[in-house]
């Protein structure tokens, strides 16, 4: 169904404290028409019953990996590990339980895990632990942060890496993981785990997402929605593929060709520096065991020539830059950029701020896209490297403070592809029953609800996007109450454009 009336629901107030009795909303050709009570139904168009539930705005994650996502469910988890023995222990484990190949094609299929986070390990890990447990099968494994590959050396013949004693990480990683999709079946393997994900979103009221997929995903989507229905995407493009977007004239909001205008084009990518488990996020101080590293202050993956010149470059062609900086001094350098350039965009991440230079960004055009759930698993490394720093990291409260524009994503499948987890420690900065961290860095429910919708509304005249809630969002006395109405939401119904997509 495009034209629907959805009758009787309460809308959630994501600005101040509005209004909350029951209202009908009325969607035809994708958008809101009219909102109010007792709307008459035009003839075709039908009605869904709201029965005094309440309702807002479809959500967004705008930070996605959609096929790393959809792909890492079905992978050798190793969350779990606490050293590079347990790894070994549970890699034993997924060789010896999971079909493997014969040998005359174990070249062709590696076992690949994903999860580990190495920073506290007691000791390295290395090729060498790897080929003791798997000698001859290929074995990958993808950090939990992703920027960085563990591999053995069957590994590396097979994705064609320079053999070396230690991890493959940044730049020369994300080469060869994209070479991981060029394996036999991969592909199909991937778009049907992608499908898969688009319905699971929907379940959770995802009406879309800014996909940053590190392959071309602009020639994927038209496939996928026509299989999955309504979704929208914006899809981002990384340097190496911006020639070949800028030859196209796609822009920035651009609808997609093939997908019904259910997607854009998104903005460029630039990764400019790594990430703290992998300790390669470019600080302006060392990091506390910065002694035992080869680069103490992490590692920039760009100069700032080439940086500047890259966001220029989209610029001039109508593209938005999503400026991947982690550490505070490639936040700082991405502010600079971001204002010598005159791009508008956003920084992703900002997992560490900058000492000074808030006042400068809320003067920007600049949007700050960030993953709150990245610090369940970050608070310890971030104790261990970052100890006289942490009142800057995952600094919510002080974006908010000097009016920096928030948005909320996953980066997934560093975190789930879940807002209401990302809603969640927004408001509570800790893992259910655990102790807030720095909880003066949070955001109120509020804010976190309107961080995660887009910026829409449920106006006449904004999208036809909506999802249904059994309980009250804004429900809850303090965050550790509010984080658990968050944590446990059931969405009885997601509406993307007028269609119903998920009940």
């Amino acid at each position: 169904m495009n034209d629907l009336l959805v009758r009787d629901v309460r809308p959630v107030p994501l600005g101040r404290a509005g209004e909350t009795s029951p209202v009908d909303i009325l969607i035809r050709d994708r958008a809101v028409v009219a909102v109010g009570v007792g709307l008459a139904r035009p003839a075709g168009v039908a009605e869904l019953a709201g029965e005094g539930r309440w309702a807002m705005p479809g959500l967004w994650d705008q930070h996605v990996h959609m096929v790393q996502w959809a792909l890492v469910r079905s992978r050798l988890d190793l969350s779990s590990a606490k050293s590079v023995e347990e790894a070994l222990e549970i890699v034993r484990r997924g060789l010896t339980g999971a079909p493997g190949p014969s040998r005359a094609d174990a070249s062709q299929t590696p076992l690949v895990g994903f999860g580990h986070r190495s920073a506290s390990w007691p000791r390295r890990a290395t090729p060498a632990d790897l080929d003791e447990v798997s000698p001859d099968r290929p074995v990958v494994l993808v950090s939990g942060d992703a920027h960085h590959g563990w591999l053995n050396t069957a590994a590396m013949r097979l994705l064609d890496v320079p053999w070396r004693d230690g991890l493959v990480v940044e730049n020369e990683w994300f080469d060869a993981y994209d070479r991981l999709g060029d394996l036999p079946g991969a592909a199909s393997q991937a778009e049907a785990a992608a499908v898969d994900a688009v319905r699971e979103a929907r379940q959770r009221g995802v009406v879309g997402v800014v996909d940053l997929e590190f392959s071309p995903s602009w020639d994927r989507w038209p496939s996928r929605l026509a299989v999955t229905g309504p979704f929208r995407v914006r899809t981002g493009v990384y340097a190496g593929r911006l020639p070949e977007v800028i030859a196209r004239g796609w822009r920035t909001g651009d609808p997609l060709p093939g997908t019904d205008h259910w997607a854009t084009m998104g903005p460029l990518k630039v990764i400019s520096d790594g990430s703290l488990n992998t300790r390669t996020a470019w600080c302006c101080e060392p990091y506390a065991d910065g002694a035992t590293l080869a680069q103490p202050l992490g590692m920039a993956n760009f100069g700032e020539a080439e940086l500047t010149d890259l966001v220029a470059t989209a610029h001039q062609h109508g593209l938005e830059t999503a400026l991947h900086a982690i550490g505070d001094r490639a936040v700082a350098q991405a502010l600079a950029v971001f204002a010598r350039t005159g791009a508008s965009g956003s920084i992703e991440h900002a997992q560490l701020l900058p000492a000074g230079g808030l006042a400068q960004w809320a003067a920007l055009p600049v949007r700050a896209s960030v993953q709150p759930a990245h610090l369940l698993d970050d608070r310890g490394v971030t104790e261990q490297c970052w100890p006289d720093r942490t009142a800057r990291a995952f600094a919510l409260g002080s974006l908010r403070e000097h009016g920096i524009p928030i948005v909320l994503g996953s980066d997934a499948p560093v975190a789930p592809l879940d807002p209401w987890l990302a809603m969640a420690v927004a408001v509570c900065r800790a893992p259910e029953g655990g102790e807030p961290w720095h909880p003066e860095l949070s955001l109120t429910p509020r804010e976190a609800l309107a961080a995660s919708v887009d910026g829409r509304t449920l106006a006449v005249g904004q999208p036809g996007d909506l999802v249904l809630l059994d309980a009250d969002p804004l429900a809850g006395g303090d965050p550790a109450v509010q984080a658990k109405v968050l944590r446990t939401m059931t969405v009885s119904a997601t509406v993307v454009g007028g269609h119903l997509v998920a009940e």
